[in-house]
């Protein structure tokens, strides 16, 4: 499970980025001091937990929220208890933490919104590559539409606000997000093993410690992602 942290004060940042650095299911992904920069790496990144400051000038952590279509689980951070009561008018708001931040309630707030995390990825609807129109998609190059095969693709790297796919023997660079992509992909081979690259399950050679094999790039594996990688694979 991976987080972002909003809050406009940087020593609350760096302590609450620190307090989930040393929880072992948990990815940092960034933390921001306003909610512009925030809502623009939303609009690029995948986030499963948003750790939301309530009180921010010229715009409430509440504020915030409205803004998102489909907000992630949050848990709010503030210094003022008596905001709770309005935390109830949200569904996506899974806990409040009072500052100064207490670790012990920092890990309980944290367990609750992995709970629901795992039942959310365990019931996730499934599609069959064999089924669909996961088998191909279409991807613009220099104003040309180039159909590839999804079966043929290795693996797929964000560069920056570009994404490089890379087949056995070619590659193609296109203007994308990862998370795009991956919605044009079947779930059933296709996993997302660090913020920066998706893989194919298929095409995975070997698997040592943090890092997986593909053809001859070395993909680096999250933490945060590892044990479910684990489970969908063919273990013996």
């Amino acid at each position: 499970m991976n987080c972002i942290i909003i809050d406009d004060e940087s020593v609350s940042r760096e302590i609450l980025t620190f307090l989930c650095e040393k929880e072992p299911d948990l990815e940092v992904l960034g933390s921001f001091s306003n909610a512009m920069d925030a809502f623009r790496f939303l609009n690029k990144e995948q986030v499963d937990l948003i750790f939301l400051d309530v009180h921010m000038p010229g715009f409430s952590g509440f504020d915030f929220i409205q803004t998102l279509k489909k907000p992630p689980h949050i848990i709010l951070t503030t210094s003022d208890q008596s905001i709770a009561i309005h935390a109830f008018d949200y569904e996506s708001i899974i806990d409040f933490l009072v500052k100064p931040i207490n670790p012990d309630r920092l890990k309980k707030a944290i367990s609750r919104v992995f709970k629901l995390y795992k039942k959310e990825v365990k019931t996730a609807p499934q599609t069959n590559l064999d089924n669909g129109d996961k088998n191909q998609f279409y991807i613009n190059i220099d104003k040309r539409l180039i159909k590839l095969n999804a079966n043929e693709v290795n693996l797929i790297e964000a560069q920056g606000d570009y994404a490089l796919i890379k087949l056995d023997n070619q590659e193609f660079k296109v203007h994308s997000t990862l998370s795009k992509i991956f919605e044009k992909l079947s779930p059933d081979s296709f996993f997302q093993v660090h913020r920066s690259y998706i893989i194919n399950l298929h095409k995975i050679i070997d698997i040592q410690d943090n890092t997986v094999l593909i053809q001859k790039s070395v993909i680096p594996i999250s933490r945060s992602r590892r044990a479910e990688l684990m489970s969908r694979l063919n273990l013996i």
